[in-house]
């Protein structure tokens, strides 16, 4: 489900569910709505702000944290693919067809992660990855070294190609976000609550309608927030691919 649907279907919950208190508030018996009641009402609207305040705030906080990393990974992935070219380009004509399957296997892993781009990818397939992986390292291993500094270049790019592949198997597992829906629909039920609540203490006029709908915009804000940010490779705020087409620009020159 779209982060923008899931989004609206907050705002809808919220504030239908003011409308729904101011709806009641008038048809409830005198009884309901002497100081008694309303303390208690309070009190208890008091203790869902307060939970749904710290759960919005930790998701929003874990979801942004997640977001930077994963950019951040991207980025660094981006530099070591570079590095890892030029220093095959050092081996001459030797590395040619290592280089090659390093710029195919940097095409296909765009592809897969970033399939809005226009790529068509499949599915992100374990197992041919790592059967990949490993080809190419037996073709760095196969290199022939003349020169200490060769010998140095070939341990090193083992090692970027090690951690290449480390980071890329980790963005294929954090692609699908980590989200829990059962966790944002207690969420979602705690602010309908609490927005019934809001309206069970307001007269019907503009002024209060115009508060509620700021709110209910911010609430569904809020979420569409969290739900981007666990969707990293999709939507409106996809972490960028920049740097690793950037690298393939850049190989084989």
């Amino acid at each position: 489900m779209s982060s923008i649907l899931v989004a609206a279907l907050v705002f809808a919950c919220t504030f239908g569910g003011a409308l729904v208190g101011i709806f009641l508030r008038v048809r409830l018996p005198e009884t309901h709505r002497d100081n008694d009641s309303r303390a208690v009402l309070q009190l208890v609207m008091g203790l869902i702000a307060t939970m749904s305040a710290l759960v919005l705030g930790l998701l929003i906080s874990s979801a942004k944290s997640s977001y930077d990393t994963q950019k951040a990974e991207v980025q660094q992935q981006g530099i070591h693919v570079l590095q890892l070219d030029r220093i095959l380009a050092r081996f001459g004509p030797d590395a040619t067809e290592a280089r090659n399957q390093l710029r195919q296997i940097v095409l296909t892993d765009i592809a897969r992660t970033w399939p809005n781009d226009g790529g068509g990818a499949a599915p992100y397939d374990r197992l041919q990855a790592q059967k990949e992986g490993e080809e190419l390292f037996e073709r760095i291993e196969r290199l022939s070294p003349k020169t200490d500094a060769q010998r140095l270049d070939q341990s090193r790019a083992q090692q970027l190609l090690v951690n290449l592949w480390e980071t890329n198997h980790l963005l294929a597992e954090q692609s699908g976000g980590g989200l829990s829906w059962p966790f944002l629909m207690v969420l979602v039920f705690w602010l309908t609550v609490l927005f019934v609540g809001f309206g069970l203490f307001t007269r019907f006029n503009v002024t209060v309608i115009a508060a509620l709908l700021v709110g209910s915009l911010s609430m569904a804000g809020a979420v569409f927030l969290i739900l981007e940010m666990n969707q990293p490779y999709s939507g409106v705020m996809q972490i960028s691919s920049a740097p690793l087409r950037n690298a393939v620009t850049q190989m084989g020159r």
